[in-house]
């Protein structure tokens, strides 16, 4: 009877064991993954802020051109309200009846 017990106890105890032994195998695994990660970040981070900063200043240059074309046309001389320009005058060089 203690031989049988013994033996229920040992398959008891590797049956949790296993359980406990996979739980902490991957929580390890976990804690390494996030480790690395985590040394990953601030490569990334940085090179997260040179992608937003190029691309605010590419925005920004285009907006200050486009500012500048209606700020131009706003101040620019209206050519449907402008006097007539001159007109061509005949030229002499040719003669007439040819």
């Amino acid at each position: 009877m203690e031989h049988l017990l013994l033996v229920v106890l040992l398959l008891v105890g590797l049956f949790i064991g296993c359980g406990v032994g996979t739980a902490y195998a991957r929580a390890r695994r976990g804690w390494t993954d996030y480790k690395a990660a985590k040394n990953t970040v601030p490569g990334a981070r940085r090179t997260a802020w040179l992608l937003i900063r190029a691309v605010t200043t590419k925005v920004g240059v285009i907006l200050l051109l486009l500012i500048g074309a209606v700020a131009y046309a706003a101040t620019a001389p209206d050519h449907e309200r402008a006097g007539p320009g001159p007109t061509p005058s005949p030229t002499t060089s040719t003669r007439a009846g040819r």
